[in-house]
């Protein structure tokens, strides 16, 4: 860049700002121009002032980039992710879980969905990630009010939203148990050593009780002794559901650990349909023949009438067949490692499990009843379901199948939403640990409901874990000191979710 005195045919000069940079002469800007040489010099002398004023300036420029940079980075406050609290946080409102006021429920079910830990590392957690400030004591507190006068509230909300979705009408409900063990010795009113579903028998546990929809939405829950016998569970959660919301009629599905004679009483007593697991094995002499001798091919299904009020659906897959052959082989083997060690007693002779191939032959050999074991192979692949409903045999079957929803609602409760090890000792922090996982596992249930509506090819984890790298930056600016917040969408998987459910 440089100054050149252009002169004109009326002996004029012009003072001009030259850039050739590209090669080529560009006027850049014309400072002025006079035919008297004294005030032509004073031109040529400001033209090579704005140059340098210039130049300067684009130098300055480039540096205070770099100063506002390095300025705007230090002034950085906080940096949170923000994914899930706009994907899961949005579903929670959807949901109308809003309704509870108290910020720190939310911040609670959510941290269950992205990072389940114990309510001390929960704490870490929030003021790590989410710059959320709570102190442990003030959970505490607030496990003690949801419990004491939110429970009822989640429930109901939790119940509406699925009365909405499945179009205002909830007729077939599905119920089962689990246990949850404690690691501690001395039992308590609440946590007592029973029958566990996670082998943990010499544990101090509870049973969970959870009544859910045709989709495996939750509806109810409640939990229990842990040596209360889980065909005792099942009713007073039903019928508290019932009266709860004015239900006329149900038609209860729950597998045969719910199966007794004082159940299927009482059921009828109250006038409910009923689709239950069957033991075809313990059934009369006479209805074990007929079952036997229907010979039923892959697929097929037969009704049995039991009672005047109850029939007997029996169903044959050569899948289950499969599976039903290989447990028994396994168990078998399994008494046979035991036998050659040693470790079986005449105390092992029972009817639990398959000890009940064993026999006892003199006084000392134990040995295995290789008669009963393919005596049984008879019942592989058969499977009953006692009703006294009127829907067809495959109805009946249809319904009862999707009772592994619940199973699978167990399995996300346990595993990826870690309801258990629990923490607490008093009864109503246990009961509050588990409101919040059943929160968490509604809104679990609604993101995945969204997904598939929304026809997109994420599980819930992967969408939970895509928002988990969303992050939101709070700023100071460095001209004017007013702070910003930003959400950083990076990369294409965090696009999508942002469209996918308008973030």
């Amino acid at each position: 860049m440089f100054v050149r005195k252009k002169k004109n045919k009326s002996g004029v000069i012009s003072i001009q700002v030259i850039d050739k940079s590209s090669g080529k002469y560009k006027l850049i800007k014309t400072i002025g121009s006079s035919s008297n040489s004294l005030e032509v010099e004073q031109l040529f002398q400001q033209g090579q002032q704005w140059i340098r004023e210039y130049q300067g300036q684009f130098e300055i420029d480039f540096q205070d980039e770099k100063q506002l940079f390095s300025r705007f980075i230090s002034g950085i406050k906080q940096v949170t992710v923000i994914g899930t609290d706009l994907l899961l946080g949005k579903i929670f409102n959807q949901i109308g879980f809003n309704q509870i006021e108290d910020d720190l429920f939310r911040q609670l079910v959510l941290a269950r969905l992205c990072f389940p830990v114990s309510k001390l590392r929960t704490v870490d957690y929030l003021k790590k990630y989410h710059s959320v400030q709570i102190e442990e004591d003030a959970v505490y507190r607030y496990l003690d009010k949801l419990y004491n006068t939110q429970k009822e509230i989640v429930q109901r909300i939790s119940y509406q939203h699925t009365l909405n979705i499945l179009g205002g009408r909830i007729s077939i409900v599905f119920y089962d148990v689990t246990t949850l063990y404690f690691e501690i010795d001395n039992e308590d009113d609440l946590r007592r050593t029973g029958f566990s579903k996670e082998g943990k028998h010499q544990n101090p546990q509870i049973v969970l009780g959870l009544l859910v929809s045709i989709d495996g939405y939750p509806l109810a829950y409640e939990i229990f002794e842990g040596n209360k016998f889980e065909g005792h569970t099942m009713l007073p959660i039903i019928d508290a559901f019932r009266i709860k919301y004015n239900l006329e009629k149900l038609v209860v599905i729950a597998d045969s650990g719910l199966l007794s004679n004082a159940n299927i009483i009482d059921l009828q007593a109250r006038e409910y349909e009923f689709i239950l697991g069957a033991r075809i094995r313990n059934e009369s002499r006479y209805l074990k023949k007929k079952i036997l001798s229907l010979n039923l091919k892959n697929g097929e299904s037969h009704v049995l009438t039991k009672d005047t009020s109850t029939k007997l659906v029996i169903s044959y897959s050569d899948t289950r067949a499969k599976k039903d052959k290989a447990n028994r082989e396994k168990g078998l083997r399994k008494l046979e490692k035991q036998i050659r060690a040693g470790r079986l007693t005449k105390a092992s002779i029972n009817n639990r499990g398959y000890n009940k191939y064993l026999k006892l032959d003199g006084e000392i050999n134990i040995s295995i009843d290789r008669e009963k074991f393919e005596a049984d192979g008879k019942w592989d692949g058969l499977k009953g379901y006692l009703t006294n409903t009127v829907l067809s045999k495959d109805e009946i079957i249809e319904s009862y199948n999707h009772l592994w929803k619940i199973e699978k609602a167990f399995r996300i409760s346990k595993n990826d939403l870690k309801l258990r090890p629990i923490y607490h000792r008093l009864q109503p922090r246990i009961e509050a640990h588990i409101c919040i996982a059943f929160v968490a596992y509604k809104v679990y249930k609604e993101l995945e409901r969204q997904l598939k509506e929304k026809g997109a090819s994420l599980s819930p984890e992967k969408a939970i874990d895509i928002a988990k790298t969303i992050y939101s930056i709070r700023a100071e600016t460095p001209l004017n000191k007013e702070l910003v917040e930003q959400t950083l969408i990076l990369n294409e998987e965090q696009m999508m979710l942002k469209q996918l459910f308008e973030l």
